[in-house]
C-alpha cells in the first residue's frame, strides 16, 4: 500500500531545533589574547548552519586552543561539539556529552541548550517518555529562562517534538510563540518553518499556501537556506500528491545541489525520497530507482526512519514494473517492514506523549493532597486559639478538596489503564491493532506447537480500495472497513484472532484448523464481504476482498513465516484477478469473481484509507 496524506519527515524535525541558534553567554573582561578566542567561539556558535564549512573550520581551530578559554567557554565549546556530533547523526556519542554538559556546567544557559538538544537524542533514540518527560521540564522553566538563545531553542524544541507526537496545535502556539517575541525576531525563518509544518502536518493548511512562500523568504534573507529548502520539501510533497510531479521535480532539483552542500544526511535523504516518488509518478524509472538508493545510503541509519520505507516503496514499484518478480518481492518484504515498524513508532510516541501528559498531572495532583494535607495538620493545631466550629468547618471543606483529589488520581489511574486498552484495538473497526494481533497471534502458535495442532493465517486484502476513497471519500472509504469487518466477524470462531494490519488489509489466526478446513472459512470470508448488505452513505459501494493462506504444516509455526507465506500467496490472488482465496504458492487457489464485474477488469491499486502497511494491493 502507498502512504496518503502528508510526509513527515521527522528524523529532519527532531534536529532542526538545534539550527540556527548562538549563545547569549555574557563573558567577563579577559586579556586580549584570550578574548580573540573569545570572539572566535560566539562567531563559530552564530554561523553554525549559515557557513557550516566555517563553522567546521573554527570549530577545528578551537578544539586545538580551548586551553586559551575561561572556564564558562570551555563548556560553550564542549556544546558546539556535542551539537556537531548530533548534526552529523552521531546520536550515541552525542548523547553522553550533552549530559555531561547538564549535569557539571553549572550555566544555567548551556544548561538549558543542552537539555534542547538531549531531547531530540532521546526522541530519535526511541526514549520517548524520557524525551518528553525532560521536554516537560524545560517547558516548566521557559518563565525563568532570560537568555534571547537559549529561550528560542526552549520554544523550538517544544514545537518541533511535539510536532513529532503529532500533536500539531500545540506545537503551532509554541511557534507562534517565537514569532510573537520581539527578543527573537532573528528566528522569525525558524518560527516561521515549525508553526507551517506543524499546520501542514496536521491538514491545517495546504502546501500551496502563500505562507510557504513568505516564509521562504524570509528564511533567504537571513541566510537560513536549509529552513527555506526545508519548505520546499513540504511544497514539493503537496505537489507530487495532487499529481503535479513535474512542478515538484523543478522545485527539487533547483536546490539539490544546495541541500547537498549542508551534509546534513536527514534532509538530503528527504529530498532524494521525494525525487525518487515525483520521476515514479512522471514514470521514469531509471531515475526513481537512482534516487531511492541515494536515499537509502544518506538516511541516517534507523531502522523505521520513513525516507528508508518510501525508498523501499519507490523501489519494489519499479522493479515491480519491469517485472523482476523476485526483486520486487525482496523490496516488497523490506517496505512491509520498515513502513509497519515506522507506524508502530508512531504510535508509541503518541502513548509516550500521553502517559507522561498523565503522570504529570498525577504527580501535580499528589502534590496538592499533601499540601492541603499539611494545611490540616496546622489547622488542627491552632484549633486552641481560634474558633473551633469555624476551624472544624474549614478542615471539612479541606477533607472534601483532598477527597475530590484522591477522586481524580483514581479517574486519572482509570484513564491512564483505558487508554492502554485502547492501544490493543484498532480505533476505526474495533479489532485488534496490527501489535496486538501480533503479540495474541504469536501466543497461540506456540500453544499449537507445543500440542502439535495445525494453525493457519489468512491475510485479506480489499481489491480497489483505494478507488472507493478517489470517488466517494475517506469517510466512506472507514464506512466499508467497517462494513467489512462486521461482515467476517459473523463467521469468526471464538478463538480466532482477527487484527487490522493497517489500511485495508487484515488479518486472521485460525488455531486447531487444517488447510483445507481454512480455505473453506476463508472462501465463506470472501462471500460474506462481497454480499455484505449495502447500507447508508455505502449503498453504492461494492468491493471485494482478495485472500492469502498459509499454514503451519508448510510454513512452521513462526509468525513471521506464515505472515510471508501468506503474503505471497495475496500476492498471487491479486495478479490472478483478485476476489479469490489463493493457498501457498503451489497455484492452488479458489476463484470467485464479484458480482457483476469480471475478475481482470481493474488495474493495480495504488493507495490506502489510512496508508498504514505494506500490501500486495500495487500489484
Amino acid at each position: 500500500m502507498r502512504r496518503t496524506g502528508a510526509m513527515c519527515r521527522q528524523l529532519f524535525l527532531a534536529a532542526c531545533v538545534l539550527l540556527g541558534t548562538h549563545s547569549g553567554v555574557a563573558h567577563a573582561a579577559t586579556p586580549a589574547g584570550v578574548q580573540s578566542a573569545v570572539d572566535m567561539l560566539d562567531h563559530a556558535d552564530h554561523i553554525k548552519t549559515s557557513n557550516h564549512d566555517e563553522f567546521l573550520k573554527l570549530l577545528g581551530q578551537l578544539d586545538q586552543r580551548q586551553a586559551e578559554l575561561p572556564a564558562r567557554q570551555r563548556w560553550q565549546l564542549r556544546y558546539l561539539d556535542a551539537w556537531q556530533t548530533a548534526y552529523e547523526g552521531r546520536y550515541d556519542q552525542a548523547k553522553p556529552q550533552l549530559t555531561e554538559v547538564v549535569n557539571q556546567s553549572g550555566d544555567a544557559t548551556l544548561q538549558v541548550r543542552a537539555t534542547a538538544t538531549l531531547v531530540n537524542i532521546l526522541g530519535i533514540g526511541h526514549h520517548y517518555e524520557d524525551a518528553f518527560t525532560r521536554l516537560s521540564i524545560l517547558v516548566d522553566q521557559l518563565p525563568s529562562v532570560k537568555d534571547v538563545e537559549a529561550r528560542y531553542q526552549a520554544l523550538g524544541e517544544a514545537a518541533q517534538f511535539l510536532t513529532f507526537a503529532g500533536q500539531y496545535e500545540l506545537a503551532s502556539g509554541y511557534a507562534q510563540q517565537i514569532l510573537d517575541d520581539a527578543a527573537l525576531r532573528d528566528h522569525a525563518c525558524q518560527g516561521m518553518y515549525f508553526k507551517l509544518h506543524a499546520q501542514y502536518l496536521g491538514n491545517r493548511i495546504k502546501g500551496s499556501d502563500p505562507g510557504f512562500d513568505h516564509g521562504i523568504d524570509t528564511c533567504l534573507e537571513s541566510r537560513q537556506e536549509l529552513f527555506a529548502n526545508a519548505m520546499r520539501g513540504d511544497r514539493a510533497d503537496y505537489a507530487i500528491r495532487q499529481g503535479h510531479a513535474d512542478e515538484a521535480l523543478a522545485l527539487l532539483q533547483s536546490h539539490y545541489d544546495e541541500v547537498l552542500s549542508y551534509r546534513y544526511p536527514a534532509l538530503i535523504a528527504n529530498f532524494d525520497s521525494l525525487l525518487a516518488r515525483a520521476y515514479w509518478e512522471r514514470g521514469d524509472l531509471a531515475q526513481s530507482r537512482k534516487y531511492a538508493m541515494a536515499a537509502l545510503e544518506n538516511s541516517v541509519h534507523d531502522e523505521y526512519a520513513e525516507s528508508r520505507s518510501l525508498a523501499y516503496q519507490a523501489l519494489y514499484n519499479v522493479e515491480n514494473r519491469l517485472g523482476n518478480a523476485q526483486a520486487a518481492l525482496e523490496y516488497h518484504e523490506k517496505y512491509m517492514d520498515t513502513d509497519k515498524g515506522y507506524l508502530n513508532d508512531v504510535t508509541a510516541r503518541a502513548l509516550a506523549y500521553q502517559t507522561v501528559k498523565q503522570q504529570l498531572l498525577a504527580n501535580k495532583m499528589q502534590v496538592d493532597a499533601l499540601n492541603k494535607q499539611n494545611q490540616i495538620l496546622q489547622l488542627q493545631r491552632r484549633l486552641d486559639r481560634k474558633d473551633m466550629e469555624t476551624s472544624r468547618l474549614y478542615i471539612a471543606l479541606l477533607l472534601t478538596f483532598v477527597a475530590s483529589i484522591a477522586f481524580w488520581l483514581l479517574r486519572t489511574k482509570r484513564s491512564q489503564l483505558r487508554f492502554k486498552r485502547l492501544a490493543t484495538r484498532d480505533s476505526l473497526t474495533g479489532v485488534h491493532s496490527r501489535q496486538h494481533f501480533v503479540d495474541e497471534a504469536e501466543a497461540l502458535l506456540r500453544v499449537s506447537a507445543r500440542s502439535t495442532h495445525d494453525a493457519c493465517l489468512v491475510l485479506l486484502d480489499l481489491d480497489h480500495f483505494k478507488d472507493v476513497n478517489d470517488t466517494h471519500g475517506h469517510l466512506v472509504g472507514d464506512l466499508v472497513l467497517k462494513r467489512a469487518v462486521a461482515a467476517c466477524q459473523h463467521h469468526l470462531r471464538r478463538h480466532d484472532v482477527f487484527g487490522r494490519l493497517g489500511g485495508e488489509e487484515f488479518a486472521v489466526l485460525m488455531p486447531d484448523c487444517s488447510a483445507s478446513q481454512a480455505r473453506e472459512r476463508a472462501e465463506r470470508l470472501r462471500q460474506a464481504i462481497a454480499a455484505a448488505p449495502l447500507w447508508g452513505e455505502t449503498r453504492h459501494v461494492i468491493v471485494s476482498a482478495s485472500f492469502g493462506l498459509a499454514s503451519t504444516d508448510r510454513s512452521g509455526y513462526d509468525l513471521h513465516q506464515l505472515m510471508i507465506d501468506a503474503d505471497n500467496a495475496l500476492y498471487q490472488a491479486k495478479r490472478e484477478g483478485r476476489n479469490r482465496v489463493v493457498y501457498g504458492q503451489l497455484g492452488d487457489f479458489i476463484v470467485s469473481n464479484e458480482p457483476g464485474r469480471p475478475a481482470n477488469d481493474h488495474t493495480a491499486d495504488a493507495g490506502s484509507n489510512l496508508g498504514n502497511a505494506a500490501s500486495a494491493n500495487n500489484l
